[in-house]
């Protein structure tokens, strides 16, 4: 297999994340509805792939550390608090908007990390922010333009999740991101019980869909694309990864139509395009067009 085939296998893998993240929205949506409650939901979420992921790369953990045990524990921490809110939220919202909401972290991520180590964001990065800015009101501001509980808690992942991302990047250059991935499972899956404990109790029946959707979640929705995902982006540019990746919530859209027949306004599709665009402002910086003029311009000469 060549260089362009494995690349374009690596593409389709991501692709493959995308839809599997974007039903992910479905799915626990489903799970909701069936009978779980958020914390059971994340508690077998993130149990079942940090079981998995350990059975897996048992000889890696073997080594572990202190310092991975810090750095599991605080990014582990983001990862739960960023999954409690926008589960919690989907109890209040749709998947549609949960999705795009959400998505919306990309956007945050290098102002925290400017935060975290003093680098300033680029231009794109804050023209992306005044054009995601725009459409969030689009898509979480009702009629009489208040910001209801289920869109203020997908906001608040959002920003839980840049968090996440900048605290893996930071530490991710600290200790092996392997152990890193499995210490942040187990962690997540500890504070998701301890809140499940303390707050929730199991339902008297669950029908088979909600198991399945809670399974998926946890099978497919962590462990599976977590494995594609970190194969598929070496073969790949990253400026490909994050556009492919960024479609993440228009599959959460497609998929809330079509298995939860969600209705979408205009008012929705406006501030979606508007968020989308902003994704692919701050992860690309349009950079796949400058190299596709270069090439036009290359060839005619």
């Amino acid at each position: 297999m060549n260089k362009n085939q494995k690349s374009l296998l690596a593409d389709s893998a991501l692709l493959l994340v995308a839809v599997i993240w974007g039903s992910g929205f479905t799915a626990t949506q489903m799970a909701l509805d069936s009978g779980f409650l958020p914390f059971t939901t994340m508690t077998i979420r993130f149990g079942i792939a940090a079981i998995l992921m350990s059975v897996i790369f048992i000889k890696k953990l073997k080594m572990i550390n202190k310092g991975d045990v810090v750095a599991g524990s605080v990014v582990g921490f983001f990862l739960f608090t960023a999954f409690a809110s926008q589960t919690i939220g989907l109890q209040f919202t749709t998947p549609s908007k949960n999705a795009f909401l959400t998505a919306s972290n990309v956007i945050l991520v290098p102002f925290i990390y400017w935060f975290m180590t003093k680098k300033k964001p680029d231009t794109s990065s804050v023209v992306a922010a005044f054009i995601c800015v725009f459409g969030i009101p689009f898509i979480s501001l009702g009629k009489d333009l208040t910001l209801g509980i289920g869109d203020s808690l997908s906001l608040l992942c959002a920003l839980l999740f840049a968090f996440h991302i900048s605290s893996t990047g930071f530490y991710g250059q600290k200790v092996d991101t392997t152990v890193l991935s499995v210490t942040q499972m187990w962690f997540a899956a500890i504070l998701s019980f301890i809140g499940a404990f303390f707050t929730e109790s199991l339902p008297h029946s669950v029908p088979v869909n909600g198991i399945l959707s809670v399974i998926y979640i946890g099978v497919f929705g962590t462990m599976v694309a977590f494995f594609i995902q970190t194969t598929a982006q070496k073969y790949t540019t990253p400026t490909k990864t994050a556009i492919i990746l960024s479609t993440e919530a228009l599959f959460g859209t497609i998929f809330s139509i079509i298995i939860l027949k969600e209705i979408i306004t205009l008012k929705m599709i406006v501030g979606g395009i508007s968020i989308f665009l902003a994704i692919i402002t701050a992860e690309t910086k349009w950079s796949f067009l400058y190299k596709r003029k270069a090439k036009i311009v290359k060839s005619d000469l």
